[in-house]
């Protein structure tokens, strides 16, 4: 009986809402894929590269490694055939590993290996997870609350983020020991609310996270963004330019510790600035799900590459506290909207088979992943700055949104 007080604390602290426990369920699962098994990186970097044992370099391509790590993840997410609940077990399993490896050596071959297979699992979990935590508030009739399941990478992101700037004086060693015993802690907590879907009724899953309920399950609204109808082209251009914010936003999310603690040395608000993110990520992931449907997505996009335009603007033109403050809000505000309103739109353009579609364009935000650090950092090496890399950023961001606004509003001939 022992080993059900974990299960039975968890449901305690999320009362006796079923769909609500199954949420934070999921909101945890995505906090220890992502906001520590991917991006507890980020505020770990300075202190990595503090401890003598990398260099700007080097840390972008680890940076890269997983990020090309949840390109594959995400390509070959449709090509597995695994039981959602098993595989998010699966997915935490590997990530407490993981995260602890990164803090038992000091080998860089060993670094870039554990970062590319961190992103494979990361983008596995946040598929399967997506995948059974939308089929089981579809069974119980809440889809209100799947906002909450996408604010999970936020609340990792605020926690680490947090974690480093009270205790980053330990070292980055401590820190990845940390993460993985915490991520060990959480996964505990959450291990026993992800069972298998009774037979008979599977549900389809893209790489995108996108699930289909099947024939029992109350199937989604549509969405219906847009009274124009598809053109051909639309397709296209969604794929195209959906690979522009993960080019844009990645440089700041990588370097942002670094950046800040360079141009605001001996102060204490560089380890503050990637909390805000999460911050600012949480607010957006609720916020933007309660936009009304019928807005056009491209539009909706274009208005988030701009805001995260002015966030890679803002700490340049203005680095000072304040400023990386206001771009780390930026930056993090429609973080999660962009996916919500990219997928929205693969949905409109194909609906039920869209599956294919949203796999295309996760691919190439994942292709904007890996080409970002490994611009950013050669250029930061060269210059000594990465104002010219980030300047780059917000400029290919201002771009995608006159793109995503031209293709929205340009007449059709077919």
């Amino acid at each position: 009986m022992n080993n059900l007080a974990p299960t039975r604390a968890f449901a305690a602290s999320a009362g006796t809402h079923p769909a609500r426990e199954a949420a934070i369920a999921c909101m945890i699962v995505l906090a220890v894929a992502l906001g520590i098994g991917r991006f507890a990186f980020t505020p770990l970097l300075p202190l990595m590269l503090h401890g003598g044992g990398l260099d700007i370099r080097h840390g972008g391509w680890l940076a890269s490694c997983n990020y090309a790590g949840y390109f594959v993840g995400a390509v070959t997410c449709a090509a597995l055939r695994v039981e959602p609940a098993r595989m998010v077990r699966v997915g935490l399993a590997v990530t407490v590993l993981l995260t602890l490896v990164m803090g038992l050596t000091n080998q860089f071959w060993i670094w870039a290996i554990v970062r590319f297979v961190a992103g494979v699992v990361s983008a596995w979990t946040f598929v399967f997870a997506s995948q059974w935590g939308l089929r089981r508030l579809a069974e119980l009739g809440s889809h209100q609350w799947a906002g909450l399941i996408y604010t999970g990478p936020g609340v990792g992101i605020v926690a680490t983020g947090l974690f480093v700037s009270i205790a980053g004086r330990l070292g980055a060693t401590a820190g990845w020991l940390g993460f993985g015993l915490a991520a060990a802690v959480l996964s505990v907590l959450v291990w026993r609310v992800f069972v298998a879907a009774p037979a008979g009724l599977p549900a389809a899953v893209s790489a995108s996270g996108e699930s289909t309920t099947h024939p029992a399950s109350p199937a989604a609204p549509a969405t219906t963004s847009s009274a124009r109808p598809p053109h051909r082209a639309d397709a296209f251009w969604l794929v195209a330019l959906y690979g522009v914010p993960g080019f844009g936003y990645i440089i700041t999310a990588t370097f942002l510790p670094v950046i800040a603690r360079h141009a605001l040395p001996g102060s204490a608000w560089p380890d503050l600035f990637w909390p805000m993110f999460g911050l600012a990520l949480i607010v957006g992931a609720l916020g933007a799900a309660r936009l009304p449907h019928h807005w056009d997505n491209r539009n909706l996009l274009a208005a988030c590459y701009v805001l995260q335009a002015a966030g890679v603007a803002s700490g340049i033109v203005w680095p000072t506290a304040g400023g990386f403050a206001l771009g780390s809000m930026l930056i993090g505000l429609p973080f999660t909207a962009i996916t919500l309103f990219a997928m929205r739109e693969a949905r409109r353009l194909r609906g039920d088979h869209a599956a294919g579609l949203m796999g295309y364009a996760t691919a190439a935000y994942g292709v904007g992943q890996i080409i970002g650090p490994l611009v950013a950092a050669p250029i930061a090496v060269h210059t000594g700055s990465f104002s010219p890399a980030l300047w780059l950023a917000a400029g290919a961001l201002l771009l995608g949104a006159l793109g995503l606004t031209w293709v929205a509003h340009r007449p059709h001939r077919e």
